[in-house]
């Protein structure tokens, strides 16, 4: 499921372009859209990112100039296939690694979100820019593949973390 790779490559091309702000303490508001296979609630006045790389969920910003905290919420159908988010993080890592990034993982653990079980990882990305700090989580559901994750600058990362666990505590599938 290589697909994956180039969704969370975009986010960090999105990061490299110093996109990311405070995100701070945010009141949660219910997205609603019946493309999505799962329900969730999203930071009020958050703005909707279209990358235009054929990927499906949700990508959203902070603020509508940068800088500005990202989150994304993606989903690929599996296909009959069983998927492996431990597979999905090694593309990752390596598609990182290709485009002369460097990852530090800083944590890794097994968690579900909305019942479906996965691996979430934060990670320190160093690059020609600065640095960003991510935190992803591949999930393995019946139908579908799944990848959330925030990217943001280490400074601000523990405000737009704390968003993101609340977003995550939402999910349901």
């Amino acid at each position: 499921m290589k697909r994956f790779l180039s969704v969370s490559l975009v986010a960090l091309t999105f990061g490299t372009a110093a996109l990311f702000g405070t995100a701070g303490a945010q009141t949660l508001v219910p997205l609603k859209d019946a493309r999505l296979p799962f329900r969730v609630s999203v930071p009020q006045g958050w703005l909707g990112v279209n990358f235009k790389d054929g990927t499906s969920g949700v990508s959203m910003v902070s603020a509508k100039t940068p800088p500005a905290a990202l989150i994304r919420l993606l989903f690929m159908p599996k296909n009959g296939k069983p998927g492996d988010p431990a597979q999905e993080f090694a593309g990752f890592e390596a598609g990182v690694k290709q485009t002369g990034g460097k990852l530090s993982m800083l944590g890794t653990k097994s968690v579900s979100y909305g019942g479906v079980r996965g691996i979430e990882r934060q990670y320190t990305l160093t690059h020609s820019k600065g640095k960003l700090r991510l935190r992803v989580w591949f999930g393995n559901g019946a139908k579908n593949l799944y990848s959330f994750q925030i990217t943001d600058t280490p400074e601000r990362f523990t405000a737009s973390n704390a968003v993101f666990t609340r977003v995550l505590g939402s999910v349901r599938f």
